[in-house]
């Protein structure tokens, strides 16, 4: 929580730590969701300072009706301060804000005067949203208004108003003219809105929603700068060898320019192919066998639509990738509830989206998904780190009440005993190796695939090698401990008993370091490990010393809790040395598979 995070499904968080791929939304997410109108064009011609005068009196009345007629956002004054406030979607506020405080529109005045008649909410399909209103004093003649991607309403468009009002066919040249205009505002990260009009005469069983034989009014292109910090969360997820992908409905040269700003993309990849596609040429263009042949190398895709966003996901899990999904909108709960981790966003995330997800981004910043993406891979060290710890305690236990038992009919260790070092190592030992917090160091390593083990050729390598050298020194002690040391059977099975535990505790620390040889780096950012193992040292002087009859052990003089200390310290250099032994990639037990031994 404190990382912006929520975890709604605790099982996502080991999870995360495997994730291979995160298919991220852009807006909100990789963007601050702050958009601005930035340019204005009318006709060929930008408007500089974007405000009312320079616009013609004709095109001024037209954009005040087709922006505060199509909208789903309103205008309202402040109770606190009397300032106006402006709600809707960010791109919504961001047309408002321009329109009320640029263009002076009195959004009241404009829905007084005139009759709304038909609405076409904008959709991720079309990219667009229409209105069909008429005026009050005027009795036939009705206006359409269109709002939307601008290739699409440019698409629709047979004539534009110029800088002076005047209305002007297209030829092939002037829409060659403005397609430039709306990729250069793309390309400098802009998201380029179209407004079109048409005004209509009713005719006897004529649709009046026209939407081809458009005029075409403007164009306006908002900013939405990246978060702080994104390109860095970015670049930490590709180190850690996490393909981060962006999924967008914005248009192909907006997209490019804002993956390459959060470095998605780099300058040199850009014009590679395969790295941007398109939603529609994803689904309908390629066959499934094109589809998964490149969905790995894809970087970003523009123009998507939320069954695009699924459609990948389900693609990459085929393809055996651990997948994040993020989400915000209704339409996007599929590929949240397909994708291995679905992460919601916690400001602009819809409630289906945050209850179809694992996790809540709280702040719905980019940068707090890579920190979720570090919190998952400690998570999964942790319980690796235990893993190898508990399974050196139950070896060594394991065989060497085996041994003595056959051999002499006899249990070094007691129940009692086995029951306290289980208690100990058990619920001590699980807390002190599962507070490790996150380090950058975790967002070195590669990330562990579908298949891949639990326990790691580098796990056995060190348990094994423990376990063996805690076999043999007390087997030697069972044995040979009366006669090498001169005491009693009563002292030598407390010595026995004192030494399993305390190669324990020493061998807790080379548990805090899978792969590196210094086991004690950053050990005291961790105040809670050193109290557990100060804690334990505690508990076992109590058990050997004072609990007698209870524990079945004998008091121990100093030179024989020095020969158990020394015993037990030796594991310190072993898991030094051992750590030098290369290991194979390929898990230990798959040469034991059948179809390996057979080279199929």
């Amino acid at each position: 929580m404190a990382d912006q995070a929520l975890v709604r499904k605790l099982s996502a968080c080991e999870t995360m730590g495997s994730a291979t791929t995160i298919c991220t939304d852009k807006t909100g997410t990789l963007t601050m969701n702050q958009m601005k109108v930035t340019r204005f064009w009318q006709g060929k011609q930008p408007m500089e300072g974007m405000n009312c005068a320079m616009i013609a009196s004709n095109v001024l009345e037209l954009f005040h009706q087709g922006i505060g007629l199509n909208t789903t956002g309103g205008v309202y004054k402040s109770t606190v301060n009397s300032h106006l406030e402006f709600s809707g979607s960010p791109t919504e506020k961001a047309i408002l804000s321009w329109a009320v405080l640029e263009l002076d529109m009195d959004m009241e005045a404009v829905k007084r005067d005139c009759n709304i008649l038909h609405v076409e909410a904008f959709n991720s399909v079309k990219k667009r949203s229409g209105v069909l209103m008429k005026k009050f004093d005027q009795d036939d003649t009705y206006h359409v208004h269109w709002k939307g991607a601008a290739e699409m309403i440019l698409a629709m468009c047979s004539h534009y108003y110029d800088s002076d009002g005047k209305t002007k066919a297209f030829d092939d040249d002037e829409r060659l003219r403005f397609n430039q205009i709306i990729q250069g505002m793309a390309a400098s990260s802009l998201r380029c809105i179209a407004f079109a009009h048409k005004q209509v005469s009713e005719v006897k069983g004529q649709n009046l929603f026209q939407e081809n034989e458009l005029t075409l009014m403007g164009l306006i292109g908002l900013k939405d700068p990246c978060r702080p910090g994104v390109k860095k969360a970015v670049e930490d997820c590709q180190c850690a060898g996490v393909n981060v992908k962006m999924i967008t409905g914005d248009n192909v040269f907006t997209a490019k320019a804002i993956a390459t700003e959060c470095g998605i993309l780099s300058l040199n990849q850009e014009a590679n192919d395969g790295l941007v596609v398109q939603g529609f040429e994803f689904r309908q263009n390629y066959t499934e066998e094109e589809r998964m042949e490149k969905v790995e190398n894809i970087r970003v895709m523009a123009r998507s639509s939320p069954f695009d966003k699924l459609l990948m996901v389900q693609c990459l899990k085929k393809k055996g990738h651990v997948v994040a999904v993020t989400g915000d909108g209704t339409n996007d709960a599929p590929a949240l509830k397909e994708a291995d981790i679905g992460l919601s966003m916690g400001i602009q995330g819809t409630d289906v989206a945050k209850e179809s997800s694992d996790i809540v981004i709280l702040d719905d910043n980019f940068v707090s998904v890579a920190t979720v993406l570090r919190w998952g891979r400690c998570v999964y060290n942790n319980i690796q780190k235990f893993i190898q710890f508990q399974l050196t305690v139950n070896i060594a236990a394991l065989i060497i009440n085996f041994v003595g038992a056959v051999s002499s009919g006899e249990v070094p260790l007691t129940a009692v005993q086995l029951l306290w070092v289980n208690l100990i190592m058990d619920t001590l030992g699980a807390l002190a190796l599962a507070t490790e917090k996150p380090t950058h160091e975790l967002m070195g390593q590669r990330p562990v695939g579908r298949n891949q083990p639990l326990i790691s050729n580098f796990m056995w390598r060190n348990l094994l090698a423990q376990a063996l050298y805690q076999i043999s020194v007390l087997l030697i002690l069972q044995f040979k401990g009366e006669s090498i040391l001169g005491i009693n059977k009563k002292v030598n099975d407390t010595m026995i008993f004192n030494t399993f535990v305390l190669c324990q505790v020493f061998n807790e620390f080379n548990a805090r370091k899978l792969e590196k040889k210094n086991i004690f780096e950053g050990i005291h950012r961790n105040k809670l490990f050193l109290g557990i193992i100060g804690i334990t040292l505690v508990l076992q002087v109590v058990m050997v010393e004072f609990l007698k009859k209870f524990a079945g052990t004998e008091r121990l003089n100093w030179g024989q809790w020095g020969v158990c200390i020394g015993i037990a310290a030796v594991s310190w250099p072993i898991g030094w040395l051992v750590k030098l032994l290369p290991v194979p990639e390929r898990p230990l037990f798959s040469y034991l598979s059948l179809k390996n031994q057979k080279g199929l």
